[in-house]
């Protein structure tokens, strides 16, 4: 496939089994999703394939997410962030949960903007490092 090297799927496979089994990665049309997102080359590839992927309320959501996971590791209040994001706050303790998860997307993610965006350190909360 282009865009994955040998590095790449043996990462992707160690993602895969340490993912819950509530969503099996191994299905056919779950690892091509897994796989298109691997094969982006850039922003804009990224931004024109979740325009045609999703909606734009969808896309508004899982940004909203992502900045909720942000604002809580800067130990962000729930209202504040709910006033921000417009999410609910079983929302944003879901968000809590997972970013405290043993997964941690939400870490790596976090972690890969602020060091490729911003030399800043994240000020006391929940760490970003695994």
């Amino acid at each position: 496939m282009r865009g994955m090297n040998d590095k790449t799927r043996i990462e992707t496979i160690n993602l895969v089994q340490q993912i819950k089994p509530d969503i099996d990665w191994s299905k056919s049309k779950n690892s091509q999703l897994l796989r298109s997102f691997l094969s982006l080359r850039n922003e804009d590839e990224a931004g024109r394939f979740l325009r045609d992927l999703m909606t734009e309320p969808e896309i508004k959501e899982f940004a909203n997410r992502l900045e909720a996971a942000k604002l809580l590791t800067e130990d962000t209040q729930y209202n504040a962030i709910s006033e921000d994001t417009g999410l609910s706050s079983a929302t944003i303790a879901r968000i809590a949960k997972w970013l405290g998860g043993s997964l941690g997307g939400y870490r790596l993610i976090l972690s890969r903007l602020s060091n490729h965006h911003s030399p800043s350190r994240l000020r006391k909360g929940l760490s970003l490092n695994s």
